[in-house]
């Protein structure tokens, strides 16, 4: 792939006098939507290890503070977005039409259920059993809606207003359209709390519903990132790591099948409730078949992408929250199958999560106190460059 700088214009003549400097821009005005990613992939630690089987002494405690953190970083995001729209709308507005920013709204969404499927989890140490579940529900509430939103109305923007085609496509696609699978999973963690009987079941449903239309909208996205891999080659060296969002909804849709079989059979009938769990064990098999498959060669092309010089950017998130789905994936499929290569892969995957947590943090909180990672990006180059 390459790009080509717009061709070089003649400068008008600059009267004679001192010059102006440059005010600088201010820093909120470049806060995207994309920082969302590192509330996902902080509570994504927090949930990956609660899926796992209990550790040393202690762990429940690293855990939720862990999603203590996730908690905090997810007010200091909608805070700083919310002055991002109320000061720089013009910017705000912008993002939605752009085909690069605008799939990264859905991050939103995931957010928000992604901190509150950790406070059912793991929050309960920290602020208690019913603060928790009170928390849960409303994150359940915000993000179920801000995720059908984003999942229909960001579709919508890209085909009428950012004039995409299928050769466009991208794994950041998936983000606004995975969203409902995320909140299936934490509805399915609620549905116990519905009164029995109707209501229950139709809770329960209303998840699978959730889940059925997310898992529709993936399997039209992911065949045209496939392709478009396939023709056009690996993707820019900045890009490369959202390769990794591929394993989201893999992941998620493994781990939210196995908590909606978990869920039914206080919502159904035993019949069904069995059947569900089959069908929870069968998907999860190939989904997860699916994932590694993806995985080798993304890693592969991430590799490729390092030894060239890969710069340090948000989309290194991407090495968080996917794979952190993979682990509740393999963990719910190992705990109901009795099968122990889904644990060791949990297990091996989870190593992988905290390092790359830890690495991404690192880095974020350095781009972050040096102002480099919300600076104005720099001028095109006045000449043909390679982006890979």
């Amino acid at each position: 792939m390459v790009t080509v700088a717009h061709p070089r214009t003649s400068s008008p003549a600059v009267p004679p006098g001192p010059v102006r400097p440059q005010r600088p821009e201010p820093a909120l005005r470049r806060l995207g939507p994309n920082w969302y990613s590192a509330v996902m992939g902080t509570a994504a630690v927090a949930v990956a290890g609660a899926a796992l089987p209990m550790g040393p002494a202690g762990t429940r405690d690293v855990l939720g503070a862990v999603w203590a953190l996730s908690a905090l970083a997810l007010v200091t995001v909608l805070v700083a977005r919310a002055a991002h729209w109320a000061r720089h709308r013009d910017r705000a507005r912008a993002d939605l039409l752009d085909p690069a920013v605008a799939p990264f709204q859905g991050c939103t969404a995931m957010a928000l259920l992604a901190v509150g499927i950790g406070s059912l989890t793991v929050g309960g140490g920290v602020v208690g059993e019913h603060a928790a579940v009170l928390t849960a529900t409303a994150l359940f509430a915000a993000g179920t809606l801000t995720g059908l939103t984003a999942a229909v109305a960001i579709p919508y923007l890209l085909v009428t207003r950012g004039r995409v085609t299928a050769g466009d496509a991208s794994p950041v696609w998936l983000l606004p359209v995975v969203a409902p699978m995320v909140a299936a999973t934490l509805g399915a963690l609620l549905v116990g709390r519905v009164p029995a009987g109707p209501w229950r079941g139709a809770a329960l449903l209303g998840c699978y519903g959730l889940f059925a239309v997310s898992l529709l909208a993936v399997l039209v996205i992911l065949p045209l990132v496939t392709l478009r891999l396939v023709r056009e080659g690996p993707p820019p060296l900045a890009l490369t790591p959202a390769l990794f969002l591929v394993l989201g909804p893999l992941g998620q849709s493994t781990t939210a099948v196995h908590k909606l079989a978990d869920a039914a059979p206080s919502a159904v009938g035993p019949a069904d409730a069995a059947a569900l769990g089959s069908f929870a064990t069968a998907y999860g098999t190939v989904a997860l078949g699916l994932a590694l498959l993806w995985l080798l060669p993304a890693a592969a092309l991430v590799a490729r992408a390092a030894r060239r010089g890969m710069p340090f950017a948000m989309t290194w998130w991407a090495f968080t929250f996917p794979v952190g789905t993979c682990v509740t994936g393999a963990a719910a499929l190992s705990a109901r199958s009795g099968a122990a290569a889904p644990a060791w892969a949990a297990a091996a995957l989870y190593a992988f999560l905290v390092a790359a947590w830890v690495v991404a943090g690192t880095l974020t909180l350095r781009g972050l106190t040096r102002g480099a990672l919300l600076a104005a990006p720099s001028a095109p180059l006045p000449a043909t460059a390679r982006t890979r």
